[in-house]
């Protein structure tokens, strides 16, 4: 069942993909259903804060269907800081990563802020689900924009 949701969150990626944007998608699964889904905007709305986890919360919230405490988030590459912050703000019970974050990555990578112990809440989280795959979106993009 998860690699379903990680194949729901890459075809986010994915549209992000064609609007130019670096290609992280994302959905929140909350009771069995996706409850929101995102992927990346910030490029074309000039807009720093519409990352694919941000939208995707967004839309869950503003769904009636986000049950803190109890929705899972699946989203293809490791989020940053500023997406961490919201997925620990959410109360997301479980993070599912496709691909790394070398960068930015707040779930290990770089920093570590799912389990940090100052805060009142920690995530879960598992790495590389359909890791190739996320990765190879994101390697594909970036190489590509470097041709051109």
């Amino acid at each position: 069942m998860n690699e379903q949701w990680m194949r729901e969150a890459l075809k986010e990626a994915r549209r992000a993909y064609e609007k130019n944007e670096v290609p992280i998608g994302c959905v929140v699964v909350s009771d069995g259903e996706i409850a929101g889904r995102g992927h990346n905007l910030s490029q074309g709305r000039k807009n720093p804060l519409l990352h694919a986890e941000i939208i995707a919360l967004d839309a869950a919230a503003k769904s009636g269907k986000l049950r803190r405490g109890e929705a899972d988030l699946y989203v293809t590459v490791e989020p940053c800081p500023m997406c961490m912050g919201a997925i620990l703000n959410a109360r997301i019970r479980r993070l599912y990563i496709g691909a790394d974050n070398p960068r930015f990555g707040a779930a290990g990578s770089v920093v570590d802020l799912s389990a940090y112990r100052a805060f009142n809440h920690s995530v879960i989280v598992e790495r590389g689900l359909l890791k190739a795959e996320c990765g190879a979106l994101m390697r594909d993009f970036f190489e590509t924009l470097r041709a051109d």
